[in-house]
Formats: C-alpha cells, sequence, structure tokens
C-alpha cells in the first residue's frame, strides 16, 4: 500500500495542517479496567475526527497527478465529509456530500460551514454512495470513494504518533466504518515491526466486517441501524477486508448500550467528548478488560462530533461502568 518513508513524507505533510494530536494513559480508566490504558485523542483534531488527515493526503494526490477535476462528491455520515470539505476548500475545488436521510444535524452543519454543497438522500450510507456515484457522473465530477490507499495513508498518521510515543503496546482497539482506521493502524505497525495486537470494533447492529471476518467472505448486511453513525457500515470494502482478514487479531462487537457507557465513562474519567464511534474501542475494552489485566492497552478515541441532544440524552441515562 505504503512504505515508511511514504508514511513519514505523508505526516510532514499533515503536520502542516493538522497538529499531532496527544495520547494520554489516564489514571481513572486504568483503575476501572485494570489495565495500562492508553486513549489516542483524534477527537482533538481539527474537524473532530481522524479522518481530517485522509482527506488532506488525498486531494493532494489528486493535484500532484494533474487531476484537477471540475468538481469531487462523496458520501459520508459527517467525519469523512469534513475531512473532504476542509481538504476540497483549501484546494478550491467544488465538493457535493450526500448523506443519508435523517444524518446529524451538526455534522451536517459543519459540512456546509466548510463550503459543501450537501445532499440528503436513502435511508442509510450505502444508499446515499449509490447516489453519490449516480450524481458524479451527472456533473462530470470525480467520486471520492470511501476507502482508498491515499486515504489510509493519511490516517496511518494517527497510528505512526501512536506507536512511536507509547513503546511496548500489547493491545490497540480501533472501530470500523469503511475501514481505513483500522488498516492505517495495520499498515504502520506492520512497518514499523511491532508485535501490536490489533483489535477491531463494530456494533453489533452493523457487523459486516465481524461477519466477514469470521466467514472468510465478504458478508453484507440488511441493515445497520446503530446511533454510533461512524460504524454504520453493511458493505465492506474488498481491499480493506483483506488488510484485516490478514492482520487484525479479532473483531470484537459491542452493542449501543455498551457504547453508550463507554462515553459516560470517558467524560467521568477523562472529561472528552466521544461521539458513539469514537467510544466503540472502549466500550470493547472494557468487554475484554478480563484478558487484558496488567498489560499497556490503547484505545482510539476517533472522533467527538456528537449531536448536543444525543450526548445530553448518553450522560443523563447512567453512571459509570
Amino acid at each position: 500500500m505504503f512504505d515508511l518513508p511514504a508514511l513519514r513524507e505523508a505526516a510532514a505533510f499533515v503536520h502542516q495542517h493538522v497538529p499531532p494530536t496527544p495520547q494520554h494513559a489516564w489514571p481513572l480508566l486504568a483503575e476501572r479496567l485494570g489495565c495500562q490504558v492508553w486513549v489516542k485523542h483524534e477527537n482533538h483534531a481539527p474537524t473532530g475526527a481522524f479522518k481530517v488527515r485522509g482527506g488532506l493526503v488525498y486531494v493532494r494526490s489528486l493535484l500532484a497527478a494533474g487531476q484537477m477535476p471540475r468538481g469531487l462528491v462523496t458520501a459520508t455520515r459527517g467525519n469523512h465529509g469534513q475531512s473532504m470539505a476542509l481538504a476540497a476548500r483549501q484546494a478550491g475545488i467544488p465538493l457535493v456530500i450526500v448523506v443519508p436521510e435523517g444524518n446529524s444535524r451538526e455534522k451536517n452543519a459543519a459540512m456546509r460551514a466548510l463550503g459543501a454543497e450537501l445532499v440528503e438522500y436513502g435511508v442509510d450510507f450505502d444508499v446515499a454512495r449509490e447516489e453519490a456515484a449516480r450524481l458524479a457522473e451527472a456533473r462530470g465530477y470525480a467520486m471520492v470513494p470511501s476507502f482508498h490507499p491515499e486515504l489510509v495513508r493519511g490516517v496511518a498518521t494517527y497510528a505512526l504518533e501512536l506507536f512511536e510515543a507509547v513503546a511496548h503496546l500489547d493491545c490497540v482497539y480501533v472501530p470500523i466504518g469503511m475501514g481505513s482506521g483500522i488498516c492505517g493502524l495495520i499498515q504502520a505497525r506492520n512497518l514499523l515491526g511491532l508485535r501490536t495486537e490489533i483489535v477491531g470494533v463494530v456494533s453489533h447492529a452493523a457487523d459486516a466486517y465481524a461477519r466477514s471476518f469470521e466467514q472468510g467472505r465478504i458478508v453484507t448486511t440488511q441493515s445497520a441501524d446503530t446511533f454510533a453513525d461512524g460504524m454504520a457500515c453493511r458493505v465492506p470494502h474488498p481491499d480493506a477486508f483483506a488488510l484485516v482478514r490478514e492482520n487484525a487479531a479479532r473483531i470484537v462487537r459491542v452493542d449501543d448500550h455498551e457504547i453508550a457507557t463507554a462515553m459516560r465513562l470517558y467524560h467521568e474519567a477523562t472529561h472528552n467528548t466521544a461521539e458513539g464511534a469514537g467510544a466503540a474501542a472502549l466500550a470493547a475494552l472494557m468487554q475484554e478488560r478480563g484478558q487484558q489485566a496488567g498489560k499497556r492497552v490503547a484505545v482510539i478515541l476517533s472522533g467527538a462530533n456528537v449531536d448536543r441532544a444525543r450526548y445530553a440524552q448518553v450522560l443523563s441515562a447512567g453512571q459509570g461502568v
């Protein structure tokens, strides 16, 4: 996909626009979970999520190849869209973003504020993605995929930061949407020659990657009905699945109740905001804390973009673990 010099070059470019995000070992998380817990705070990125790294590198690759498109079209639940909107605005390229009907109002507002034209279409991300492809063809714009080597190379810069800042990690938990986050983590680990175990996390209600991993082939689902919209994927990407199948230790399913509990724990123990997908890695560690006792573990807090009303509902629903 890319080598270590190419990853380091991408990191140098990304850091011109996005400062490295911190990784902290939080004492209250360690106390509650019985292991040393490092949190990679991608919620501190300028768009509130890790995806911003990928958009910057992807758009740069188009310009470097002399492929200045008339415009771009992509589909998203929000974080990829904000990433692309920021990068497209900097490059002066018109961008159309297709989101499902009923998508996060605050993510939609953020994408519009970054200059994107927003289209609401379909019942979920995969239907919106089909509409995005149709719009790209109709307008003569270039379709931006949800998974691409340059997107992964940009995203992998967060993993490079984590692995170079924290030595001897036994395991890292990472949420899976379309796969760029876990694939970037896998590629960075492999390039650095580390033995850290990588565990993917999906929602029980959107477990296409878990089913595919277990069955050794692409398996799709009929629905992806979870409030953790960053993981609401019904159709795994073949290239992402191939890398995950070969390199991930396992994929853990978490339900919305476990995710909400992890969101509250983040708030109580670290006073950080996590959206549903952003809290999923911690939810998986909570589920598996018995087997991680005494180990050095990292969780990827991939984003903080949760609507205020939803977050208030989650915080008021319960306490602690």
